[in-house]
């Protein structure tokens, strides 16, 4: 191989342009024989080490991790749409409860403030500083009740503008952004 290697040397560095292609084909003084020589060296070469099938074999191997990241990532976007449903269900179910409460609330309120006036009436009649009182006792009570109730009111609000915002088609492009970083990152 080493007096083959020096041979294809010696015969390069003599070779001249000139000279290029000159003579009988099957002579080491022509320069296309020897280039046709040192391919097919070097594909025999190539073949002797299996590169091919250790390139296809690298190349399969690539082709695989991308079809498993590819696979993880559509389950993990299944699993983002199943939350995402999920969310949806549990915001429609706190958004009806927020409904009977109000609803429950103002049924008190309207009791309440029924109670208070037979209350008051019957305390006008027997006591009035006892009367005043308990006025002053059930207007706290209102003032707390009706605060309490703009609290509740102000959260399902604040839900509902939330809500009507947020659409299916802005909700599936977050999933995809989201899809697409974690490809970015993982390559």
């Amino acid at each position: 191989m080493r007096k083959l290697t020096t041979v294809a040397a010696v015969m390069a560095l003599s070779a001249t342009p000139a000279l290029a292609a000159s003579g009988p084909f099957f002579s080491l003084r022509n320069t296309d024989f020897i280039v046709t020589l040192g391919f097919i060296l070097f594909v025999a070469i190539l073949m002797y080490f299996k590169v091919p099938s250790i390139l296809g074999g690298l190349l399969d191997k690539r082709a695989d991790d991308i079809k498993s990241e590819l696979d993880e990532a559509r389950a993990l976007r299944e699993e983002a749409q199943t939350v995402l449903a999920s969310y949806e269900r549990k915001q429609k179910e706190v958004q009806e409860q927020a409904a009977r409460i109000v609803e429950h609330a103002k049924s008190e309120a309207q009791a309440a403030a029924d109670q208070a006036k037979v209350d008051l009436e019957a305390s006008i009649a027997r006591r009035l500083a006892a009367a005043e009182d308990q006025i002053a006792s059930a207007e706290a009570a209102a003032v707390k009740e009706v605060r309490d109730q703009a609290v509740v009111v102000a959260i399902s609000a604040a839900r509902d503008v939330i809500s009507q915002q947020m659409t299916a088609a802005q909700a599936n492009k977050l999933i995809d952004a989201g899809i697409s970083e974690v490809d970015a990152k993982l390559h």
